[in-house]
C-alpha cells in the first residue's frame, strides 16, 4: 500500500501520520535515500557558506543566493514551502537571497505541458477542445503544488485552470515523515519550551498541506471567504467553476492585477502601496477576530492588487477556523498589550493554549512588563509584530510557554502578512493599522460579545477606567473610516437599552467617584471629539433617533391602544 493509497483509504487526501510512518518503517531504505538527499543538499550549501567567510569571498553572495533557491526547488514541495515563508522577510533575509526566494512564489520550474493536459482531460473526463475556446500553450506560472494556465470558456469567462503536480501526496507523505521523525528527535536540544508540541505543529503543517492538495477543498473554502467578504468593496475573490473542478483540476475567475512586490506597476495604476497595505492588514485582521476563518498562506503571490485599487486573493488551499473564544481572547490580548496590563496578558495567554491552565503567573507577569514593555514604550505605533513576536521567543527560554499547534498558521500568516508590508514600507507597523481597527470595533460594538469586551476594558476592580476611554478613541480616530457620532449614537442607544442598564449606573458611579464630580475627564473626552461633532451633524442624528424612537414607540402602544376598541370576534 502506497503513501497515495494511505490517504485515500477512508477519507480521501487525510493525512494520518501514523499511517505513514506504519509504511515507512517497512521501508526504512525509502526513508534514508531521501534523508541523506536532503541532509547532503543542505550540508554542502552550509558548508559554502562557511567557505566564503573563513575566505574573505563577499563576492560569492549572489552566487549562494541562486544556489539556495535551486537547492529548495531540487529538494521539492515542503522545502519550497519553507523559502516561500523566508521570501517574505526582509528584515530577517539578505537582499541578494531575498529577490531569489521570491522567484519561488510562481517562478519554478513547470511540468511537462502534455502531462497537465492529461491530468485536465482525465480528471474532466473531456477533451482540453470540449471544455475550453482558449488555453495556453504553456503554463503562465507554476508553484509548489501546482501550475497555471490561462483559458477562456466557451460561454465567454477568462478562467485560470489549476492543474496539480504528479505524485505529489508519495512526495509530501514522505518530507512529513522525515519532518516528524527529526522534530521528535531535536525537540529536547531546542532552547525553547516546544516540548511535544514541536511535533504537533509538524502534524498541523501536514494536515494543512493534504487539504491544499484537495482542490474540491479549495473551492469550497473560496466560496466561504467569498461569502464573508460578500459586504467588503476593497476584497476581491474569484469565482469557482464547479463544472470543470476536480480533486486535482480547479478552474476559477481570471483575475488582473498586480502582486503586492510590485510596487513599479502599483504606482504606475495610480494605486498607491500604503493604501494595498492597510487594505491587506485590515483585511486579514477581519480574518481572524471577525469571521475566524483566515487565509494561512498570503505570500505576494497569492495577493494582488487590482487597478480599481480592490485586495485580489487566490489560493485558498490553506485555510484554518477559529472558534468565538479564542477570536474575543485575541481582541483581548490586543487591547492588554497596548495597555500593558500584563497580568490580564498573561492570562490571555493561559486561555489561548501558551500556558497550561495551572501555570503559575505571577513569576511571568513581571517577565512580560520588562520584556514587552520595553517594547511597546508609551506609544502604540513604536512597535511592531516582529518586535514583540522576538520578545516573546526571548521569553520562552526562561517560562513554560508553548506554541499550540492551532497557533502555528496564525503566528505564520500575521508573520507573513506584516513581511509583505514591509517589503513595500520598511517602517511600516502592523500594530499601527491593528489597533486602530481593534479599538473602532470596540467602541462600535456591533455583538453582545464585543459590548461585552468594551466593558471589561473600561472597567477594572469596579471602577471605571477614563484613561482607556481616552485611549480607545484617539487610537480609533487614527483609522480614517472611524466616525465618532455614528458611534456615540450607538453608545447612547446602548445606554438606554435594557441591556445597558449595568453600564448607566456604572456611569453615574464613575462621574461621581470618591465624592467628587469628574469634570476634568469629561473635557478631556471632549477636547478629543469636538472637532468631528459639529452641530449640524448632532441634529441629524438627533433627529433620526427621535424619528426611530416615535416609530418605535408607535408601534409598541399600537396593539394596546387597539385592545381599546371592540373588534369583529367581540362583537
Amino acid at each position: 500500500m502506497s503513501p497515495q493509497t494511505l490517504t485515500h483509504s477512508r477519507e480521501k487526501l487525510r493525512y494520518d501520520p501514523q499511517a505513514i510512518a506504519s509504511y515507512y518503517r517497512h521501508r526504512p531504505w525509502s526513508a534514508w535515500a531521501r534523508a541523506l538527499r536532503v541532509i547532503g543538499g543542505l550540508g554542502k550549501f552550509v558548508l559554502s557558506l562557511k567557505w566564503d567567510e573563513w575566505f574573505n569571498k563577499p563576492g560569492h553572495q549572489g552566487k549562494r543566493a541562486t544556489q539556495l533557491r535551486q537547492l529548495l526547488t531540487r529538494l521539492g514541495p515542503t522545502f519550497i514551502k519553507v523559502g516561500q515563508a523566508l521570501s517574505t522577510r526582509p528584515d530577517l533575509i539578505r537582499k541578494d537571497f531575498l529577490e531569489e526566494l521570491v522567484k519561488l512564489q510562481d517562478q519554478l520550474p513547470p511540468f511537462d505541458n502534455a502531462i497537465a493536459y492529461r491530468i485536465i482531460e482525465t480528471q474532466l473526463d473531456r477533451s482540453i477542445e470540449e471544455i475550453f475556446s482558449e488555453l495556453s500553450p504553456k503554463a503562465v506560472a507554476a508553484a509548489s503544488l501546482g501550475q497555471v494556465y490561462r483559458g477562456r470558456l466557451h460561454s465567454g469567462e477568462e478562467v485560470a485552470v489549476k492543474v496539480q503536480r504528479p505524485n505529489l501526496r508519495p512526495t509530501l507523505s514522505l518530507d512529513l515523515y522525515l519532518m516528524r521523525w527529526a522534530a521528535s528527535w531535536l525537540s529536547p536540544w531546542l532552547p525553547l519550551n516546544l516540548g511535544h508540541d514541536l511535533t504537533m505543529i509538524v502534524d498541523e503543517f501536514g494536515t494543512k498541506l493534504f487539504e491544499e492538495i484537495d482542490y474540491l477543498n479549495e473551492g469550497r473554502n473560496a466560496e466561504k471567504f467569498a461569502t464573508n467578504f460578500r459586504n467588503d468593496p476593497q476584497v476581491k475573490v474569484p469565482a469557482i467553476y464547479w463544472r470543470y473542478t476536480s480533486n486535482n483540476v480547479l478552474t476559477l475567475e481570471w483575475l488582473n492585477g498586480f502582486k503586492l512586490n510590485d510596487t513599479e506597476n502599483i504606482r504606475a495604476a495610480g494605486l498607491d502601496p500604503e493604501e494595498i497595505i492597510k487594505i491587506g492588514v485590515t483585511s486579514g485582521l477581519q480574518q481572524l477576530l471577525e469571521h475566524g476563518f483566515f487565509h494561512a498562506d498570503p505570500h505576494p503571490g497569492n495577493l494582488f492588487a487590482m487597478p480599481d485599487g480592490k485586495m485580489g486573493y487566490i489560493d485558498f488551499g490553506m485555510m484554518d477556523q477559529l472558534n468565538e473564544n479564542t477570536k474575543e481572547t485575541l481582541v483581548d490580548a490586543v487591547v492588554d498589550l497596548v495597555n500593558q496590563d500584563y497580568n490580564d496578558l498573561a492570562e490571555d495567554y493561559v486561555k489561548l493554549g501558551f500556558l497550561a491552565p495551572n501555570t503559575d503567573i505571577r513569576p511571568i507577569v513581571p517577565a512580560l512588563e520588562i520584556l514587552l514593555g520595553n517594547a511597546i514604550s508609551q506609544n502604540v505605533g513604536d512597535f511592531n509584530f516582529k518586535i514583540i513576536t522576538d520578545q516573546f521567543s526571548e521569553l520562552m527560554y526562561d517560562y513554560p510557554f508553548r506554541v499550540p499547534a492551532k497557533f502555528a498558521l496564525i503566528i505564520r500568516s500575521l508573520v507573513t502578512q506584516e513581511g509583505i508590508a514591509l517589503s513595500l514600507n520598511r517602517n511600516f507597523k502592523i500594530v499601527e493599522v491593528a489597533y486602530p481597527y481593534v479599538a473602532r470595533r470596540l467602541l462600535t460594538g456591533e455583538s453582545r460579545q464585543l459590548r461585552r469586551r468594551l466593558l471589561n476594558i473600561l472597567f477594572k476592580d469596579g471602577k471605571f477606567q477614563w484613561e482607556r476611554l481616552e485611549n480607545l478613541i484617539a487610537i480609533a480616530r487614527t483609522d480614517s473610516s472611524f466616525d465618532v457620532l455614528p458611534t456615540a449614537r450607538l453608545g447612547i442607544e446602548y445606554l438606554l437599552s435594557k441591556e445597558g442598564q449595568f453600564l448607566r449606573r456604572q456611569l453615574v458611579l464613575a462621574l461621581t467617584e470618591d465624592d467628587r464630580l469628574h469634570t476634568e475627564q469629561v473635557q478631556r473626552l471632549w477636547e478629543l471629539v469636538k472637532d468631528d461633532l459639529q452641530p449640524n451633524r448632532i441634529l441629524d442624528v438627533a433627529f433620526s433617533m427621535l424619528t426611530e424612537f416615535s416609530r418605535e414607540g408607535a408601534a409598541a402602544m399600537l396593539p394596546k391602544a387597539t385592545s381599546f376598541f371592540p373588534t369583529a370576534q367581540n362583537k
